[in-house]
């Protein structure tokens, strides 16, 4: 497709390997083995083509980048195609050492997981023990005078907690919280019952964020959206399909989305077959819901259509099975009741489901968790 605005970021999937369990972990269900990782040579030559593509930002995820013993050679190689580079890391690995080594290959910032502002909590969340694993690298980061973000995945097992979450961004020295609340596919999709809070817990929350940002000025930033369960309005696609970023994961899949594992049909191009630029442009999967031309009704004469894009195309096939309907989370989706009746089994009086981890079969006491 000829006239399509460059992409100026990148989601740099290293590795899905991870030392933490987490049930909403957003790799997909069937995990890449390290067998099957891009060389930091290959890496080399995805961020070259990356920046010539117009990419200016890289995400270097995984699963958990510390486990590469290579990262310093691939974070070099985005340093050298001038691309800004930040390290989004569970802490568990990131010594002094480490993060000298890494910043001296030229990362740029860093951002670091927190389950809950309680020991107990983040470490059950987690499936093993890595609350104080975390504390140090928090201390580590800001010793090192690099920008650091605190990311915090939000759900009905520690939005409660939502005060103490903030308080710890700032007593560890965060710039920016990232208050994200669960998103539900894959993994998240399977613990739904068990994650999905409350609209109480979720007035409350937000009430919590406005007081803190008008007691706080000086910060950290909090970054917060209501999740859309609970708006009847969907949230953009990722500013729209194919409109800003590109995924690559382990193996060298490219994705519009890093969720986009899910859509079966999907049929996603490698970038060890084809370069970025021709999977940016022509490929049928960034081109399957660009533009508003695939939408049906009710999305094809809506006013949002623009603005909205129809939603979530991953949500959308997690939910019916087809990515090309209007996201169920759309008061107007003629699904929108498979969301209601989700957020009307959350109420007041549910009780949660077990907790199914990341690692199946591994539970934070070797024991399905309640």
């Amino acid at each position: 497709m000829t006239g399509v605005p460059a992409p100026w970021a990148l989601l740099a999937e290293v590795t899905h390997a991870c030392p933490l369990h987490c049930p909403y972990c957003s790799n997909p269900l069937e995990l890449v083995r390290k067998s099957g990782e891009l060389t930091a040579g290959e890496w080399a030559r995805v961020f070259a083509e990356a920046a010539d593509l117009g990419i200016v930002q890289a995400h270097i995820s995984g699963g958990e980048p510390l486990l590469r013993p290579d990262l310093e050679e691939i974070v070099a190689a985005a340093r050298r195609a001038e691309i800004y580079t930040q390290l989004v890391t569970s802490g568990l690995g990131l010594s002094a050492a480490r993060l000298d080594a890494l910043l001296n290959a030229g990362m740029d910032s860093v951002q670091l997981s927190v389950q809950d502002a309680r020991a107990d909590g983040s470490d059950l969340i987690a499936g093993t023990a890595s609350f104080a694993a975390k504390e140090r690298a928090a201390e580590t980061i800001r010793a090192a005078g690099v920008p650091f973000g605190l990311n915090v995945v939000l759900h009905r097992r520690n939005l409660d907690n939502l005060a103490g979450v903030i308080d710890l961004g700032r007593a560890w020295g965060a710039e920016r919280v990232e208050l994200a609340n669960t998103q539900f596919y894959g993994w998240a999709l399977r613990n739904r019952a068990a994650l999905l809070p409350t609209r109480a817990q979720l007035d409350a929350a937000r009430r919590t964020v406005t007081a803190y940002r008008e007691r706080h000025a000086d910060g950290p930033e909090l970054v917060w959206v209501m999740p859309d369960y609970y708006e009847g309005v969907p949230k953009p696609c990722m500013g729209g399909w194919g409109a800003r970023s590109i995924t690559v994961g382990p193996d060298g899949t490219a994705l519009p989305c890093p969720a986009a594992y899910g859509i079966a049909d999907l049929d996603p191009p490698n970038v060890r077959a084809r370069d970025l630029a021709w999977i940016w442009r022509e490929s049928p999967a960034f081109n399957a819901y660009r533009g508003t031309g695939w939408m049906a009704e009710p999305c094809r004469t809506c006013a949002h259509r623009e603005t909205d894009f129809g939603g979530c195309r991953c949500q959308a096939f997690a939910l019916t099975g087809d990515a090309g309907r209007t996201d169920p989370a759309c008061s107007l989706s003629p699904d929108h009741g498979l969301v209601l009746a989700a957020v009307e089994a959350s109420g007041e009086d549910a009780d949660p489901r077990e907790l199914v981890y990341r690692a199946p079969g591994r539970a934070a006491d070797g024991a399905p968790v309640r």
